[in-house]
């Protein structure tokens, strides 16, 4: 089983990884809200055990935003906010375990096998395919026709979250929030700017358009 921690406290960290290793798994250690979000976007992993308080960016944004973009992987919160409506939200923004600290390595490690075996039928999609149009999350390649086509991290985001939701008009206000993290007005033409770059080249020297303006509503990506 591999797990991302997701833990600012360096010795707690380091002695959950040491533990899982012993116990015949491994993981991973990020120190941050967004170095773990990063990480655990790939989909590599078999369950999260993520911290409620971090820095850069709070646990529950990072399990809100995976689940916003479609990532099903097990969660479990850890945290020292143990009442009732706690444990309520921490649920309700993505989680599906929640452990109070302090908490016994034995609990936490039953806790983390039994979410992998409610999940392990659950598959994480990776690879999206819209027309002649390929996206591999994993490898994080890019293919049109056949064709490679090499995208920069931000237009890469881009097209997964618009592949993600193929079909469907997606708006700015969605862009900012999945792809960027803002939330200020939509009508920033940062949006405007990388979607004219990502068309050009998922587009360019190819016969058929899949990325569409939706006037008045945002985009649509769509195989021919």
């Amino acid at each position: 089983m591999k797990i991302l921690v997701i833990e600012d406290d360096r010795e707690a960290a380091e002695y959950i990884r040491k533990a899982f290793d012993e116990a015949g798994h491994t993981a991973d250690i990020a120190g941050d809200g967004e170095s773990g979000y990063a990480m655990a976007e790939g989909g590599a992993y078999d369950v999260l055990v993520v911290d409620r308080m971090l820095p850069r960016r709070d646990g529950l944004s990072v399990i809100s935003q995976l689940r916003t973009g479609g990532d099903k992987t097990p969660v479990l919160i850890l945290s020292a906010l143990g009442e009732v409506d706690d444990r309520v939200t921490g649920l309700r923004a993505g989680g599906d375990d929640y452990l109070t600290k302090p908490y016994a390595f034995s609990e936490l490690l039953a806790r983390v096998e039994a979410l992998n075996r409610r999940g392990a039928s659950k598959e994480v999609e990776t690879q999206y395919k819209v027309g002649d149009l390929e996206l591999d999350r994993l490898a994080h390649t890019v293919r049109r026709a056949g064709r490679d086509i090499l995208l920069q991290p931000r237009e890469f985001r881009l097209l997964e979250y618009l592949m993600r939701h193929a079909g469907q008009v997606v708006t700015r206000t969605m862009l900012l929030e999945n792809v960027w993290d803002y939330h200020f007005d939509p009508q920033t033409n940062v949006i405007d700017v990388h979607v004219s770059r990502l068309r050009a080249k998922i587009e360019k020297e190819f016969d058929t358009p899949v990325l569409h303006t939706v006037r008045g509503a945002g985009y649509m990506l769509k195989g021919g």
